[in-house]
């Protein structure tokens, strides 16, 4: 007779790769049902790629018949955890998470967190889409090998819409697709807010679990003309650890917290935090300063997502369009893999906080 505290004690061996942690520990299992030698039960995950799914389903049937006995029958359910926060939003209902990315100066490296935070979602299996909200620096159509690519127009239910070009799992947007790269953009500001607006309202999404927008630097009108339009589930702010960004920085945290804006501080991203030479990988040189990024989130009680080193094949990724995300298997992938994780996991904590009223 196979006993329901059994069950529970042999899941707690399984973890769930995205976390790390056991699946039991982590109330990852509903519906359990022990009947004799049939035990039946569903399991969340939170990678939802179909390939993630049967992982689990076959590391739980393997320790089951492995711990309790071989003729044990089990039916599991392997679901994908959701991510669902804004059923009600007006605006886009299909995206489930609309996430910005900012920072308080320029030259810190948002854009290229800001695309392999997103090609990394895709790779995990979540369908990802990405606005380049720099009106005067679109650089985002060079990242994902994009350049000289113009949209179609789409009908949809009657109206014509944009139809964001794809690359590397992508659906991207970018001012760059209709302006001439050589020439620089001159607008004011209330023509900029309504040119990002259009990238918003007048394109076919359609349904995504995350819509990212990489923000200009600062914290000027296109900030605020988003805010005021857009429902931001939250934003992620980009630093690197030397004092003169960390000061910019701090505004751009105080910014999105004032109480006329109040959009959730996802996490800090702390790029540049060290140089590795190819031919010296265990080495580190803190040329721009040490954990700058880390300790001010910290000050600011802001949760701190991840360093990423100043890497040369980082850059080199960025100048052919594919993320250094998309190395797999490789030291600069898994530091993005990380990053990608801990930012799910925090709009996971975000959305949970958000239901018990916290």
């Amino acid at each position: 007779m196979i006993r329901r505290e059994d069950v529970l004690e042999v899941l707690s061996n399984v973890q769930d790769p995205e976390t790390k942690k056991d699946i039991v520990s982590s109330n990852l299992i509903e519906d359990l049902v022990v009947e004799g030698d049939m035990i039946r039960l569903t399991v969340y995950v939170n990678n939802p790629a179909m390939h993630a799914r049967n992982r689990m389903k076959e590391a739980i049937e393997f320790n089951l018949k492995s711990r309790l006995s071989k003729d044990v029958s089990i039916s599991c359910s392997v679901k994908q955890k959701s991510l669902a926060s804004s059923a009600n939003r007006k605006v886009l209902p299909k995206v489930k998470n609309i996430v910005a990315i900012a920072s308080g100066k320029g030259g810190v490296g948002k854009s290229t967190v800001t695309s392999n935070l997103a090609a990394g979602l895709a790779k995990k299996g979540y369908k990802v889409g990405l606005i380049d909200a720099d009106i005067y620096g679109p650089s985002l159509p060079t990242m994902f090998d994009l350049v000289g690519e113009r949209p179609k127009m789409v009908e949809v239910e009657g109206k014509s819409l944009i139809s964001p070009l794809e690359s590397h799992g992508v659906k991207i947007l970018s001012i760059g697709f209709f302006t001439d790269k050589e020439n620089a953009v001159v607008w004011r500001g209330p023509m900029a807010s309504k040119a990002l607006l259009q990238m918003f309202n007048d394109a076919h999404w359609d349904s995504l679990d995350f819509l990212l927008v990489d923000l200009p630097p600062g914290t000027g009108d296109i900030h605020l003309s988003l805010i005021q339009s857009i429902p931001l589930d939250g934003v992620v702010i980009v630093s690197t650890p030397q004092e003169v960004a960390l000061a910019d920085a701090r505004r751009g945290v105080n910014m999105f917290k004032m109480e006329n804006v109040k959009v959730p501080i996802i996490g800090m991203v702390e790029n540049m935090s060290w140089f590795t030479p190819e031919e010296l990988p265990e080495n580190k040189y803190y040329i721009f300063g040490r954990d700058g990024t880390k300790n001010l989130s910290e000050g600011l009680n802001v949760p701190f997502l991840g360093q990423i080193p100043l890497v040369q094949s980082i850059r080199e990724s960025g100048d052919i369009g594919a993320p250094a995300v998309l190395q797999y298997e490789s030291l600069i992938s898994s530091v993005f893999d990380e990053l990608v994780t801990n930012f799910v996991t925090q709009i996971e904590n975000n959305q949970k906080s958000k239901i018990n009223g916290k």
